[in-house]
Parts: C-alpha cells; structure tokens; sequence
C-alpha cells in the first residue's frame, strides 16, 4: 500500500494536534452539556469550559476575554465583522477600504455591500506583495467606516505593516478589521499596538478543529448582529456554542502561544533549506512576494515554462497548492498573483509551499528533489 503524501499545505487547513484533540474528547460525550444551561452542573461545567477557551484565545492576540465573539470560522467572523460595522451605518454614507489581495471571505461580503449603495474601495499592492500607506492615506475619508487589511496573505504569506496601518486608521477616525487567519499561531498578533477594532482567527489554521473560529471584537464597539436567535455571545452571533470546537480552539491558541518562537525559527529554517534546494539546481524559478516581510511558514515559487496544475499531477506524492485552497479548483488565474504584478501565464506555473508543526527535514529533501526532477522533465517534454 503506497505511503500518503507528504503535506506541504498547511495554509489550506493544519492536521488536529493530538494534545487538542485530547482536551476535546471529554466535552463529546461526557462534559456533553449546553453552556447556556445555567441551572444544573452539566451547563456550568461547559460553560466554565467555553470561559476558560476564550481567555486562552484571548491571550495569544493581546486581547481580553469579553472581547472574544466564538463563531464557526474565520469566514464568518470576516462576515460578522465587515457586514456588522456597515449595516450600523444603514441610510447614511458609508464607505469600506480593503485590499486587492485579500480572501474571499473579506472580498465577497465587501462585493455585496456594494450591491446594497455602499462605497468601497480597494487598494493595490506592490511587487512585495504590500499595501502603500500612503495610498491609503489618500483613500480614506471623512464617511470611511472600515478599513479591512488581512495581516498575513493567504497566499503568498507577506506580512502587512499592522501596527503602521492601525495608527494611519485611528488617526482618521475609521475602524480597522483585520483578517489575522493565517498570522494568529505564527507570529506575534497584538490587537493593541496594531489598534485593531477586530480581528478574524480560524481553529484549523493552528492545528485546531474545523468549524470553529473566533472574532476579536474591541470593547465597545457595536455591531447589527448577522444571526439572530437567543442573543448568545452577548448578542453578537446567536447560536448553541460548539463547546468541543470551542475547547479545542482555546487549547490551540495556548499551545500555539507557548511554542510561537521556537516553531517559527524551526520552520523558517526548513522553508530556507526548500528554497535552497530547488533554486541552486533549477533555473527559472522565482519567489513571489517579500522574503523579509513574510511568515516563516510560507514559500510561493513560479516555475518558468511549467504549468502548475501539471506540475501537482506528476507529484503525487507531495501534496502542495496553486493557491487557495477555497479557490484551487478554479482555472482561472489567482486575484493575488495577478494584483502582485504576475502575468497570467506566470501565475499559473506558480505554486504554494505551506510548512508547519509536523513538516520534517526529511520531507523537505524528498520534495524538493521530486519538484526539481519533475519540473526539469516537464520543461524536456515542451522543446521543440
């Protein structure tokens, strides 16, 4: 029986942590109660259990517990965020700045609030992969009420200027919402030095469960609320908690927390010893996106001459992506790519390299000696 792939996709989902699932398992069958159940001790033990996750959550983003809105992912939180603070401002102008670069979780939902008379504006980014703040300087203005940056690109793993941005925003008067999906458990998130007024997270980005996310919400913020029925989490997303998810997510955040520096050194230097690997014996290949400004976890490479979606299927013993992995399976070119500057051919002979917890030195040999000898065939069989 053939052995699986190795995974090097850890920005589409992470694998469960074992000490996660372990603190999980006692809330699906014997701590099985509802947290809303204030009356009995199955209630108060899940509830002491969703409290305790959202201080864990809360600390690992520099925020406090009561600030902590439990959603189902990182999707909806964008949602709760974004639709939340424009449909305060119903019947008045209003107006949004995102960036051309972002997941589709922040543009779609800025797309629909087009489609309802709000204003919005989206900026775009340079060769690095980073936003002008000057640009945004000039686009904000007196009716500007969010302003949407994602922390870390999905994609290309470029680290935004955070704190930069979050006093350029504050200083103007507007709210700042930032999707810190695929920052949260990789590098240092503060929501006070960036001044973040929210903040987007996922379970299953750090090595927790899917179906759970949370959304930093800073005191005092007001939002409409987007799901109605029983006023849960302070009246911000009504719902029966996932108390397993829940729990699940705090113990991610603690350990993700605990070991941030450590992983983050031990995962660059495997990312590195990729690159060095495949671009010291393969000509044409190209890094996309700043190598300063960017997660240890990340390497996006275009091959010149080679078709990516080929690429991927004459290794299957490695599983890698072209790009996100809520839009892999479209043909047409990454948004990203292309707002980096990438023509369409380039971006697709581009590919996306997600390093994390459980990725070895050995992995990163076998697979860079695979894409090295697959790419070389590949480029043989398109001469003339």
């Amino acid at each position: 029986m053939p052995s699986r792939p190795i995974y090097l996709d850890y920005h589409a989902t992470t694998p469960l942590d074992p000490r996660v699932w372990r603190a999980m398992e006692p809330y699906f069958c014997t701590e099985f109660g509802n947290p809303a159940s204030a009356s009995h001790a199955y209630g108060w033990t899940a509830a002491q259990a969703v409290q305790r996750a959202r201080a864990q959550v809360a600390a690992l983003i520099g925020a406090a517990p009561n600030e902590i809105v439990f959603t189902s992912g990182a999707t909806e939180s964008d949602n709760l965020a974004i639709k939340g603070i424009a449909h305060r401002h119903g019947g008045r102008p209003a107006h949004v700045i995102t960036s051309a670069i972002e997941h589709h979780a922040v543009l779609d939902p800025c797309a629909r609030l087009e489609r309802e008379g709000f204003a919005v504006t989206r900026l775009g980014v340079d060769r690095d992969g980073r936003i002008s703040l000057p640009e945004l300087e000039a686009a904000l203005r007196p009716e500007t009420v969010l302003v949407s940056i994602m922390a870390v690109n999905n994609e290309v793993g470029v680290i935004q200027d955070m704190e930069a941005i979050g006093r350029l925003v504050r200083a103007r008067g507007a709210l700042l919402h930032s999707d810190a999906t695929q920052a949260a458990g990789k590098i240092p998130v503060d929501v006070k030095r960036w001044q973040a007024d929210l903040l987007s997270l996922s379970g299953h980005k750090m090595y927790g469960p899917k179906g759970v996310g949370a959304l930093y919400v800073r005191d005092g913020v007001q939002l409409a609320c987007q799901l109605d029925g029983g006023g849960h989490e302070r009246g911000r997303r009504s719902g029966t908690l996932n108390v397993p998810g829940i729990v699940g997510l705090g113990e991610a955040a603690a350990l993700a927390q605990a070991g941030l520096e450590e992983e983050a050194v031990r995962i660059g230097a495997l990312r590195d010893r990729l690159l060095e690997r495949i671009a010291s014996r393969l000509e044409g290949v190209r890094v996309n996106g700043s190598m300063t400004q960017r997660v240890p976890h990340n390497l996006h490479l275009t091959f010149h001459g080679v078709e990516a979606e080929a690429l991927m299927m004459s290794m299957p013993e490695l599983a890698v992506s072209s790009g996100s992995a809520c839009s892999s399976s479209a043909r047409a070119a990454s948004h990203v790519l292309l707002a980096l500057g990438l023509t369409p051919g380039e971006a697709q002979g581009s590919l996306r390299f997600g390093l994390g917890r459980f990725t070895t030195e050995q992995d990163v040999d076998v697979a860079a000696d695979r894409i090295v000898a697959c790419a070389r065939q590949m480029r043989e069989l398109s001469l003339p």
